[in-house]
Protein backbone atom coordinates (compact mmCIF):
# COMPACT_ATOMS: atom_id res chain seq x y z
CA UNK A 1 0.00 0.00 0.00
CA UNK A 2 1.42 3.52 -0.90
CA UNK A 3 2.06 5.94 2.24
CA UNK A 4 0.89 8.98 1.80
CA UNK A 5 3.42 11.93 2.03
CA UNK A 6 1.35 14.85 3.80
CA UNK A 7 1.86 15.85 7.32
CA UNK A 8 -1.26 16.76 7.84
CA UNK A 9 -2.83 13.45 6.73
CA UNK A 10 0.24 12.10 8.55
CA UNK A 11 -0.87 14.00 11.76
CA UNK A 12 -4.65 12.68 11.52
CA UNK A 13 -3.81 9.20 11.22
CA UNK A 14 -4.37 9.03 7.31
CA UNK A 15 -0.96 7.54 6.59
CA UNK A 16 -2.12 5.15 3.65
CA UNK A 17 -3.73 4.56 0.35
CA UNK A 18 -4.97 1.35 -0.89
CA UNK A 19 -3.94 1.78 -4.81
CA UNK A 20 0.11 2.34 -5.41
CA UNK A 21 -0.77 4.55 -8.84
CA UNK A 22 0.85 8.38 -9.18
CA UNK A 23 -1.85 10.22 -7.65
CA UNK A 24 -3.78 12.39 -10.66
CA UNK A 25 -3.91 15.59 -8.50
CA UNK A 26 -6.56 17.90 -9.39
CA UNK A 27 -9.14 20.16 -7.25
CA UNK A 28 -12.55 19.42 -5.74
CA UNK A 29 -15.31 21.63 -5.07
CA UNK A 30 -13.87 24.32 -8.42
CA UNK A 31 -17.61 25.33 -7.99
CA UNK A 32 -20.56 23.56 -5.89
CA UNK A 33 -22.21 21.87 -8.65
CA UNK A 34 -19.42 19.83 -8.62
CA UNK A 35 -19.80 18.02 -5.80
CA UNK A 36 -23.36 16.99 -5.15
CA UNK A 37 -24.90 14.72 -2.66
CA UNK A 38 -28.00 13.31 -2.61
CA UNK A 39 -29.57 11.36 0.54
CA UNK A 40 -30.83 8.43 -0.43
CA UNK A 41 -33.79 7.69 2.42
CA UNK A 42 -35.82 5.52 3.92
CA UNK A 43 -39.25 4.52 2.59
CA UNK A 44 -41.85 7.38 4.19
CA UNK A 45 -46.16 7.41 4.35
CA UNK A 46 -48.66 9.38 4.54
CA UNK A 47 -49.60 10.51 7.87
CA UNK A 48 -48.41 11.21 10.87
CA UNK A 49 -47.74 14.20 12.79
CA UNK A 50 -44.15 15.12 10.96
CA UNK A 51 -43.50 16.63 7.90
CA UNK A 52 -41.21 15.07 5.54
CA UNK A 53 -39.22 17.92 3.05
CA UNK A 54 -36.89 17.07 0.42
CA UNK A 55 -33.97 19.77 1.00
CA UNK A 56 -31.92 20.74 -1.85
CA UNK A 57 -29.07 23.50 -1.18
CA UNK A 58 -26.15 25.27 -2.93
CA UNK A 59 -23.52 26.68 -1.25
CA UNK A 60 -25.09 27.05 2.14
CA UNK A 61 -23.81 25.51 5.64
CA UNK A 62 -26.18 23.20 6.92
CA UNK A 63 -26.39 24.69 10.31
CA UNK A 64 -27.49 28.05 9.34
CA UNK A 65 -29.62 27.05 6.37
CA UNK A 66 -32.12 25.27 8.87
CA UNK A 67 -31.59 27.98 11.41
CA UNK A 68 -33.03 29.88 8.88
CA UNK A 69 -35.52 27.84 7.55
CA UNK A 70 -36.95 27.50 11.09
CA UNK A 71 -36.77 31.35 11.48
CA UNK A 72 -38.72 31.60 8.89
CA UNK A 73 -41.30 29.17 9.61
CA UNK A 74 -41.56 30.84 13.37
CA UNK A 75 -40.24 27.83 15.29
CA UNK A 76 -37.72 26.37 16.94
CA UNK A 77 -34.51 24.82 15.53
CA UNK A 78 -34.69 21.96 17.23
CA UNK A 79 -37.97 21.00 15.62
CA UNK A 80 -36.30 20.11 12.58
CA UNK A 81 -34.70 16.67 11.82
CA UNK A 82 -32.14 15.33 9.62
CA UNK A 83 -30.19 12.49 9.09
CA UNK A 84 -26.98 13.44 8.08
CA UNK A 85 -24.97 16.52 7.83
CA UNK A 86 -23.98 17.77 4.30
CA UNK A 87 -21.17 19.74 3.04
CA UNK A 88 -21.21 23.45 2.62
CA UNK A 89 -19.28 23.82 -0.35
CA UNK A 90 -21.81 21.76 -2.75
CA UNK A 91 -25.18 20.74 -4.11
CA UNK A 92 -26.60 18.64 -1.34
CA UNK A 93 -30.21 17.06 -1.34
CA UNK A 94 -31.45 15.58 2.18
CA UNK A 95 -35.20 14.43 3.71
CA UNK A 96 -35.62 16.92 6.63
CA UNK A 97 -38.35 16.40 9.03
CA UNK A 98 -40.53 19.42 11.03
CA UNK A 99 -42.93 18.35 13.88
CA UNK A 100 -46.39 20.17 13.76
CA UNK A 101 -46.18 22.47 10.15
CA UNK A 102 -48.36 22.07 7.18
CA UNK A 103 -47.35 21.73 3.80
CA UNK A 104 -49.05 25.79 3.26
CA UNK A 105 -46.64 26.84 6.13
CA UNK A 106 -43.58 25.76 3.34
CA UNK A 107 -44.58 28.54 1.35
CA UNK A 108 -43.14 31.36 3.54
CA UNK A 109 -39.82 29.87 3.48
CA UNK A 110 -38.30 31.61 -0.01
CA UNK A 111 -34.41 31.78 0.41
CA UNK A 112 -31.96 31.59 -2.49
CA UNK A 113 -30.25 28.50 -3.45
CA UNK A 114 -32.76 26.59 -0.88
CA UNK A 115 -35.11 24.58 -2.28
CA UNK A 116 -38.19 22.57 0.14
CA UNK A 117 -40.83 19.87 -1.03
CA UNK A 118 -42.96 17.95 0.80
CA UNK A 119 -42.54 14.66 0.60
CA UNK A 120 -44.83 12.99 3.27
CA UNK A 121 -45.54 12.19 6.49
CA UNK A 122 -44.37 10.35 9.24
CA UNK A 123 -45.09 9.03 13.13
CA UNK A 124 -41.54 9.69 14.12
CA UNK A 125 -38.54 12.23 13.03
CA UNK A 126 -35.36 11.97 10.85
CA UNK A 127 -32.41 11.23 13.23
CA UNK A 128 -29.01 11.03 12.85
CA UNK A 129 -27.97 7.86 10.92
CA UNK A 130 -31.80 7.00 9.48
CA UNK A 131 -30.97 7.06 6.27
CA UNK A 132 -29.93 4.12 3.66
CA UNK A 133 -26.97 6.15 1.97
CA UNK A 134 -25.18 8.84 0.21
CA UNK A 135 -25.25 9.16 -3.63
CA UNK A 136 -22.24 11.13 -4.93
CA UNK A 137 -21.21 12.99 -8.10
CA UNK A 138 -18.16 14.53 -8.11
CA UNK A 139 -16.13 16.47 -10.69
CA UNK A 140 -12.61 16.81 -9.93
CA UNK A 141 -10.76 19.44 -12.52
CA UNK A 142 -7.67 20.29 -13.40
CA UNK A 143 -6.05 16.65 -12.98
CA UNK A 144 -2.63 15.42 -14.56
CA UNK A 145 -3.23 13.78 -18.17
CA UNK A 146 0.14 11.55 -18.05
CA UNK A 147 -1.83 7.97 -17.96
CA UNK A 148 -4.72 9.17 -16.90
CA UNK A 149 -7.45 6.45 -18.46
CA UNK A 150 -5.06 3.63 -16.64
CA UNK A 151 -4.52 5.36 -13.49
CA UNK A 152 -8.77 6.16 -12.79
CA UNK A 153 -8.86 2.40 -14.59
CA UNK A 154 -7.07 0.64 -11.89
CA UNK A 155 -7.85 3.14 -8.78
CA UNK A 156 -11.71 2.30 -9.75
CA UNK A 157 -11.16 -1.83 -9.78
CA UNK A 158 -9.41 -1.28 -5.97
CA UNK A 159 -12.20 0.78 -4.83
CA UNK A 160 -14.59 -2.04 -5.64
CA UNK A 161 -12.51 -4.50 -3.91
CA UNK A 162 -11.68 -2.21 -0.36
CA UNK A 163 -9.87 1.00 0.62
CA UNK A 164 -9.20 2.33 4.12
CA UNK A 165 -12.11 3.71 5.89
CA UNK A 166 -10.54 6.64 7.29
CA UNK A 167 -12.20 9.72 8.97
CA UNK A 168 -11.83 12.67 6.74
CA UNK A 169 -10.14 15.37 7.21
CA UNK A 170 -13.54 17.59 7.95
CA UNK A 171 -14.00 15.46 10.80
CA UNK A 172 -11.10 17.19 12.30
CA UNK A 173 -11.73 21.11 11.14
CA UNK A 174 -10.89 22.10 7.43
CA UNK A 175 -8.96 25.12 8.09
CA UNK A 176 -8.34 24.12 11.62
CA UNK A 177 -7.66 20.58 12.12
CA UNK A 178 -7.91 20.62 15.98
CA UNK A 179 -10.82 19.41 17.09
CA UNK A 180 -9.67 16.14 18.41
CA UNK A 181 -6.83 17.84 20.15
CA UNK A 182 -9.52 20.35 21.91
CA UNK A 183 -10.95 16.52 22.61
CA UNK A 184 -8.11 14.92 24.02
CA UNK A 185 -7.45 18.05 26.60
CA UNK A 186 -11.26 17.80 27.56
CA UNK A 187 -10.99 14.58 28.06
CA UNK A 188 -8.06 14.66 30.41
CA UNK A 189 -9.74 17.53 32.69
CA UNK A 190 -7.56 19.79 30.92
CA UNK A 191 -9.79 22.87 30.46
CA UNK A 192 -7.05 25.59 30.07
CA UNK A 193 -5.16 23.30 27.17
CA UNK A 194 -8.77 22.95 25.40
CA UNK A 195 -9.92 26.36 25.75
CA UNK A 196 -6.16 27.93 25.38
CA UNK A 197 -6.28 25.45 21.68
CA UNK A 198 -9.55 26.43 20.36
CA UNK A 199 -9.26 30.15 20.58
CA UNK A 200 -5.38 30.81 20.22
CA UNK A 201 -4.28 27.77 18.05
CA UNK A 202 -3.04 29.74 14.71
CA UNK A 203 -2.90 27.87 11.08
CA UNK A 204 -1.93 28.96 7.13
CA UNK A 205 -5.38 28.59 6.00
CA UNK A 206 -6.75 31.40 8.04
CA UNK A 207 -6.72 35.14 7.56
CA UNK A 208 -3.45 37.28 8.79
CA UNK A 209 -5.75 39.15 11.01
CA UNK A 210 -7.04 35.87 12.61
CA UNK A 211 -3.72 34.32 13.26
CA UNK A 212 -2.01 37.59 14.51
CA UNK A 213 -5.01 37.66 17.32
CA UNK A 214 -4.95 34.01 18.10
CA UNK A 215 -0.66 33.71 18.62
CA UNK A 216 -1.25 37.41 20.50
CA UNK A 217 -3.74 35.81 23.41
CA UNK A 218 -2.09 32.34 22.84
CA UNK A 219 1.32 34.47 24.07
CA UNK A 220 -0.52 37.15 26.42
CA UNK A 221 -3.60 35.45 27.91
CA UNK A 222 -5.10 38.96 28.09
CA UNK A 223 -8.88 38.34 27.13
CA UNK A 224 -9.83 42.25 27.16
CA UNK A 225 -7.07 42.29 24.24
CA UNK A 226 -8.04 39.45 22.99
CA UNK A 227 -11.55 40.78 22.55
CA UNK A 228 -10.72 43.96 20.75
CA UNK A 229 -8.33 41.86 18.60
CA UNK A 230 -9.99 38.55 17.21
CA UNK A 231 -12.81 39.55 14.33
CA UNK A 232 -16.99 39.75 15.08
CA UNK A 233 -17.44 36.97 12.93
CA UNK A 234 -15.30 34.63 15.19
CA UNK A 235 -18.46 35.05 17.19
CA UNK A 236 -17.70 31.57 19.89
CA UNK A 237 -14.09 33.04 20.33
CA UNK A 238 -15.39 36.37 21.45
CA UNK A 239 -17.80 35.00 24.06
CA UNK A 240 -15.49 32.77 25.67
CA UNK A 241 -12.63 35.90 25.79
CA UNK A 242 -15.77 37.75 27.70
CA UNK A 243 -16.66 34.89 30.03
CA UNK A 244 -12.26 35.07 30.89
CA UNK A 245 -12.17 38.71 30.98
CA UNK A 246 -14.83 38.39 33.90
CA UNK A 247 -13.82 35.49 35.65
CA UNK A 248 -9.87 35.32 34.94
CA UNK A 249 -8.36 31.40 34.93
CA UNK A 250 -11.96 29.93 34.63
CA UNK A 251 -11.09 28.04 31.32
CA UNK A 252 -13.95 25.75 32.30
CA UNK A 253 -16.46 28.39 32.44
CA UNK A 254 -15.80 29.48 29.02
CA UNK A 255 -16.16 26.37 27.20
CA UNK A 256 -18.91 25.90 28.92
CA UNK A 257 -20.30 28.76 26.72
CA UNK A 258 -19.55 26.66 23.63
CA UNK A 259 -22.83 24.81 22.32
CA UNK A 260 -23.24 21.12 23.64
CA UNK A 261 -23.15 20.23 19.96
CA UNK A 262 -20.13 21.59 19.26
CA UNK A 263 -18.08 20.11 22.79
CA UNK A 264 -19.17 16.80 21.92
CA UNK A 265 -18.28 17.04 18.31
CA UNK A 266 -14.27 17.60 19.86
CA UNK A 267 -14.69 14.11 21.40
CA UNK A 268 -16.12 12.34 19.32
CA UNK A 269 -13.37 13.55 16.71
CA UNK A 270 -10.65 12.52 19.25
CA UNK A 271 -12.10 9.05 18.93
CA UNK A 272 -12.07 9.56 14.98
CA UNK A 273 -8.78 10.48 15.32
CA UNK A 274 -7.64 6.93 17.59
CA UNK A 275 -9.45 4.91 15.08
CA UNK A 276 -7.53 6.57 12.13
CA UNK A 277 -4.24 6.23 14.20
CA UNK A 278 -5.08 2.47 14.77
CA UNK A 279 -5.89 1.17 11.53
CA UNK A 280 -2.74 2.80 9.94
CA UNK A 281 -1.00 0.88 12.92
CA UNK A 282 -2.47 -2.24 11.49
CA UNK A 283 -1.73 -1.49 8.48
CA UNK A 284 1.92 -0.66 9.39
CA UNK A 285 2.25 -4.17 11.56
CA UNK A 286 1.69 -6.10 7.88
CA UNK A 287 -2.08 -6.48 8.30
CA UNK A 288 -4.56 -5.66 5.50
CA UNK A 289 -8.11 -4.20 5.29
CA UNK A 290 -9.95 -8.42 4.52
CA UNK A 291 -7.73 -11.03 6.10
CA UNK A 292 -8.76 -11.59 9.16
CA UNK A 293 -6.92 -12.98 12.06
CA UNK A 294 -6.87 -14.03 15.52
CA UNK A 295 -8.63 -11.55 18.21
CA UNK A 296 -9.95 -9.38 15.18
CA UNK A 297 -13.67 -8.09 15.59
CA UNK A 298 -16.08 -8.99 12.35
CA UNK A 299 -19.22 -6.61 12.09
CA UNK A 300 -21.64 -7.78 9.95
CA UNK A 301 -24.69 -6.20 8.25
CA UNK A 302 -27.16 -6.69 10.55
CA UNK A 303 -24.89 -4.76 13.38
CA UNK A 304 -23.94 -7.92 14.88
CA UNK A 305 -19.90 -8.06 15.58
CA UNK A 306 -18.28 -11.71 16.25
CA UNK A 307 -14.92 -12.58 17.56
CA UNK A 308 -12.28 -14.16 15.40
CA UNK A 309 -10.60 -17.09 16.79
CA UNK A 310 -8.06 -19.75 15.64
CA UNK A 311 -10.59 -22.35 15.40
CA UNK A 312 -13.17 -20.20 13.30
CA UNK A 313 -10.65 -18.22 10.95
CA UNK A 314 -11.34 -20.13 8.07
CA UNK A 315 -15.01 -19.32 8.22
CA UNK A 316 -14.26 -15.75 9.09
CA UNK A 317 -12.36 -15.34 5.72
CA UNK A 318 -15.30 -17.41 3.95
CA UNK A 319 -17.54 -14.33 5.98
CA UNK A 320 -15.30 -11.40 4.71
CA UNK A 321 -14.76 -12.53 0.89
CA UNK A 322 -18.13 -12.73 0.71
CA UNK A 323 -18.90 -9.42 1.92
CA UNK A 324 -21.27 -10.29 4.84
CA UNK A 325 -19.18 -8.26 7.34
CA UNK A 326 -15.94 -6.64 7.39
CA UNK A 327 -12.96 -6.57 10.02
CA UNK A 328 -13.44 -3.59 12.29
CA UNK A 329 -11.81 -1.49 15.34
CA UNK A 330 -13.44 -0.49 18.55
CA UNK A 331 -13.20 3.24 19.53
CA UNK A 332 -13.12 3.27 22.85
CA UNK A 333 -16.01 4.91 25.47
CA UNK A 334 -18.76 4.39 28.10
CA UNK A 335 -20.03 1.34 27.63
CA UNK A 336 -17.84 -1.85 28.01
CA UNK A 337 -16.22 -2.93 25.02
CA UNK A 338 -15.97 -6.64 25.88
CA UNK A 339 -13.12 -8.80 25.86
CA UNK A 340 -9.96 -7.92 24.75
CA UNK A 341 -9.48 -7.76 21.03
CA UNK A 342 -6.41 -7.19 18.60
CA UNK A 343 -7.29 -3.75 18.04
CA UNK A 344 -7.21 -2.88 22.09
CA UNK A 345 -3.59 -3.04 22.38
CA UNK A 346 -2.86 -0.52 19.93
CA UNK A 347 -5.62 1.54 21.51
CA UNK A 348 -4.89 0.89 24.83
CA UNK A 349 -0.92 2.46 23.71
CA UNK A 350 -2.85 5.51 22.38
CA UNK A 351 -4.72 6.28 25.21
CA UNK A 352 -1.85 5.81 27.73
CA UNK A 353 0.40 8.15 25.84
CA UNK A 354 -2.23 10.80 26.00
CA UNK A 355 -2.77 10.52 29.94
CA UNK A 356 -6.71 9.10 29.05
CA UNK A 357 -8.44 6.39 30.63
CA UNK A 358 -11.60 4.32 29.20
CA UNK A 359 -13.70 6.24 32.28
CA UNK A 360 -12.95 9.64 30.84
CA UNK A 361 -15.68 9.34 28.23
CA UNK A 362 -18.03 9.03 31.24
CA UNK A 363 -16.67 11.52 33.32
CA UNK A 364 -16.65 14.19 30.04
CA UNK A 365 -20.18 14.01 30.03
CA UNK A 366 -20.66 16.22 33.22
CA UNK A 367 -19.54 19.02 30.64
CA UNK A 368 -20.04 17.63 27.27
CA UNK A 369 -23.71 16.12 28.09
CA UNK A 370 -23.00 13.76 25.75
CA UNK A 371 -23.01 9.93 26.20
CA UNK A 372 -19.73 8.66 24.58
CA UNK A 373 -20.15 5.21 23.45
CA UNK A 374 -18.02 2.52 21.92
CA UNK A 375 -18.38 2.12 18.48
CA UNK A 376 -17.19 -0.74 16.02
CA UNK A 377 -15.74 0.67 12.61
CA UNK A 378 -15.30 -0.79 9.54
CA UNK A 379 -11.82 -1.03 8.54
CA UNK A 380 -12.49 -0.64 4.66
CA UNK A 381 -14.98 0.68 2.20
CA UNK A 382 -15.65 -0.63 -1.22
CA UNK A 383 -18.42 0.83 -3.78
CA UNK A 384 -18.71 0.61 -7.56
CA UNK A 385 -17.19 3.71 -8.92
CA UNK A 386 -18.48 4.88 -12.44
CA UNK A 387 -14.89 6.71 -13.79
CA UNK A 388 -15.34 8.97 -17.04
CA UNK A 389 -12.19 10.91 -17.45
CA UNK A 390 -11.65 13.98 -20.13
CA UNK A 391 -9.21 16.14 -21.09
CA UNK A 392 -8.23 17.62 -17.79
CA UNK A 393 -11.59 16.12 -15.69
CA UNK A 394 -12.31 13.07 -13.84
CA UNK A 395 -16.36 12.88 -12.90
CA UNK A 396 -16.99 10.07 -10.21
CA UNK A 397 -20.35 8.54 -8.99
CA UNK A 398 -20.56 6.27 -6.68
CA UNK A 399 -22.51 5.93 -3.18
CA UNK A 400 -21.98 4.80 0.65
CA UNK A 401 -23.24 3.99 3.72
CA UNK A 402 -23.78 6.96 6.49
CA UNK A 403 -20.70 7.77 8.28
CA UNK A 404 -18.32 7.15 5.07
CA UNK A 405 -16.61 10.04 3.50
CA UNK A 406 -16.38 10.63 -0.10
CA UNK A 407 -13.10 12.25 0.01
CA UNK A 408 -11.77 8.65 1.01
CA UNK A 409 -12.90 8.15 -2.26
CA UNK A 410 -11.62 10.67 -3.99
CA UNK A 411 -7.94 10.71 -1.84
CA UNK A 412 -7.57 7.81 -3.64
CA UNK A 413 -7.67 9.15 -7.23
CA UNK A 414 -5.94 12.42 -6.59
CA UNK A 415 -3.07 11.32 -3.76
CA UNK A 416 -3.03 14.87 -3.74
CA UNK A 417 -2.48 17.88 -0.79
CA UNK A 418 -5.40 17.17 1.31
CA UNK A 419 -6.07 21.30 0.83
CA UNK A 420 -6.98 20.54 -2.60
CA UNK A 421 -9.74 18.22 -1.24
CA UNK A 422 -11.61 20.42 0.64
Amino acid sequence: MKVSSYPLEQALGMDYYASDTPGIGGRLRTVPEDFTVEEIPPVTGDDGPFLILRLTKKDWDQQRALKEIARRLGISYRKIGFAGTKDKHAVTTQLISILGISPADIERVQLRDIRLEVVGRAHSPITLGSHVANRFCITIREVAKDGLAGIVEQVSEVCRKAVPNYFGIQRFGVIRPITHTVGKHLLRADYEGAALCYIGEAFPGEREEVRAARSSFLQTRDALSGIREFPLPLAYERSMLHHLAGHTGDYRGALAILPPKILSLFVSAYQSWLFNQALSARITDGGTLVDPLPGDRLLFENGREDRVTDRNMANARLQVQRGRCRIALRMPGCSPSGPEYGDRDTMALLLREDGIREEDFCSVRELVHTRFEGAARPISLSTDVSAIAGDDVVRLTFSLPPGQYATTICREYMKADPLMMI
